[in-house]
Order: structure tokens, then sequence, then C-alpha cells
């Protein structure tokens, strides 16, 4: 992982995980990312994605506490803002509308979620 490889990039963060999360926002900082939340329930991630302004891309968890989040992939697909899922179960549980998108098993191998995140940013600005 190159470092300071996401300067400047607004990264908003979904992980109910607590020490996930803090682990992936330092992470994600350590890259030069500007984290967004992280927000631990499918509420608080709505309500940061309703009021962040110019986000460059996500890291998902597909369950928060027994809710899918799918609805906040609906509306990054809507808004083309890259991301990535997290998940420990299985990327077959994913609808087939999210099965282009990069999936990383848990638990989360830190630097290929970071390398997937900067390729779905990369894709994502040559469409």
């Amino acid at each position: 992982m190159v470092e300071r490889a996401l300067f400047g990039y607004r990264v908003l963060v979904v992980e109910d995980e607590f020490m996930l999360a803090e682990d992936l926002s330092q992470e994600l900082a350590d890259a030069g990312a500007i984290v967004i939340g992280p927000a631990q329930s499918l509420e608080r991630a709505v309500e940061l994605l309703a009021t962040s302004d110019g986000l460059d891309a996500a890291v998902l968890d597909v369950n928060l506490h027994g809710e899918p989040v799918y609805p906040v992939a609906d509306t990054l697909v809507e808004r083309h803002i890259p991301f990535v899922f997290t998940t420990g179960y299985d990327r077959s549980v994913l609808p087939v509308r999210f099965k282009s998108i990069g999936c990383c098993a848990k638990p989360v191998d830190m630097t290929k979620l970071l390398e997937a995140l900067q390729s779905a940013i990369e894709i994502s600005r040559r469409a």
C-alpha cells in the first residue's frame, strides 16, 4: 500500500463492529483519506450520506445489527460514488445488482481492502 494513496479523498465508513470501524478509519486516515463516520447503524449511515457533501468513496459493512446496508449502497450507485463491501458472509449473499462491487471478507485484510477501494475509485474516475 502506497502511503497517502487516498490523500484528500472523503471516504464514508459504515461498520457496526467498533474495533473494526476504528481500525479501518485509522488505516484510511494513514492513507491520507478524510474519514466520514464511522456510522455504526443504518440510520446514522443514511444521515451521514445525506449531510456529507463531496463524498469520494465508501466502505460498507453488509450487515448492520441485522439490517442490510443496501439502501446506502443504492444511493451511492445513484450518485456514482465508488464503494467496497465488507462482510462476514459469502459474497453470494449480495443481491445481483451489486455483484460487480468489490467485496472483502471478514476478518478484513486492510491492505486488500485499501487496494479494492483504490481500484473502485480508479474505475469510477475512468467511467
